[in-house]
C-alpha cells in the first residue's frame, strides 16, 4: 500500500514531476496516513493507550489529527494537510482527497451514546476543499466535490457539488464601506443591483 500511496500522490499533485518526485517523501499527508494505518490496526486489536499516543505524536509531527478509530480507504491523499481533523467514527472511502484545514467532526459529546456514529461517512472519489467542515453522522455520496470553506450538516447525494457562499465586495461611497447583506441572495437581489 505504501507504493500505491506514493503513486497516488504523484498522480494528484502537479508539483511532483521530474526530479521533484523525490519530494513526495516529505509530504506530511503521506506520513499521517501511514502512521494512521499502524494506529488503526493497534486500535482494532484493543491495545490500550499506544494507538492514541502514536496518533498524537503523528499529529505533533504532521499537523494532521486522525483518531485511531477512523476508517480510511485506499489511495487517500491529504494535500498540504495542516489542520486536518478526522474524528473517531469517521469513515472515508477509496480515492478520497482532502486539502488543508478539512474537519470531519462530530456535533458534540452530548449527541448520542459513546458507541453511536458521531462523525461523517465519506464515499469514494470525494474531494474535500480547503477548510471544508463536515459535522455529524452525515453521508457524503460518491463522486462529490465539497468546495472550499463549505459547511455540511446534512447528507449530500452522490455526484453532487457543495459550495460555500462567495464573498461579496461592496463599493465605498464617501470614504465609508458598507457591509454586504448577510444570508442567501436571490436573483431578485441581483436585479436590484445588490451584491
Amino acid at each position: 500500500m505504501i507504493l500505491e500511496d506514493l503513486r497516488t500522490a504523484c498522480r494528484k499533485d502537479p508539483a511532483l514531476h521530474g526530479s521533484h518526485v523525490v519530494e513526495v517523501l516529505l509530504y506530511p499527508g503521506l506520513w499521517a496516513i501511514w502512521a494512521h494505518r499502524i494506529c488503526h490496526r493497534l486500535h482494532q486489536l484493543g491495545v490500550p493507550l499506544l494507538p492514541r499516543l502514536l496518533s498524537q505524536l503523528s499529529r505533533a509531527l504532521t499537523g494532521i489529527e486522525i483518531h485511531p478509530g477512523a476508517v480510511i480507504g485506499r489511495r487517500c491523499f491529504i494535500d498540504h494537510g495542516m489542520g486536518v481533523v478526522i474524528g473517531e467514527t469517521a469513515v472515508l472511502g477509496d480515492d478520497v482527497m482532502l486539502y488543508h484545514r478539512v474537519t470531519l467532526g462530530g456535533t458534540g459529546w452530548w449527541n448520542g451514546t459513546k458507541t453511536a456514529r458521531r462523525h461523517p461517512t465519506v464515499g469514494d472519489r470525494v474531494v474535500l476543499g480547503v477548510g471544508a467542515t463536515v459535522l455529524g453522522p452525515v453521508h457524503i455520496g460518491h463522486d462529490t466535490l465539497v468546495g472550499a470553506h463549505a459547511l455540511v450538516l446534512r447528507d449530500v447525494p452522490a455526484h453532487s457539488c457543495v459550495r460555500a457562499a462567495h464573498a461579496a465586495a461592496t463599493t465605498r461611497t464617501n470614504g465609508t464601506a458598507t457591509a454586504p447583506p448577510a444570508g442567501i441572495l436571490t436573483p431578485a437581489h441581483e436585479e436590484q443591483g445588490r451584491p
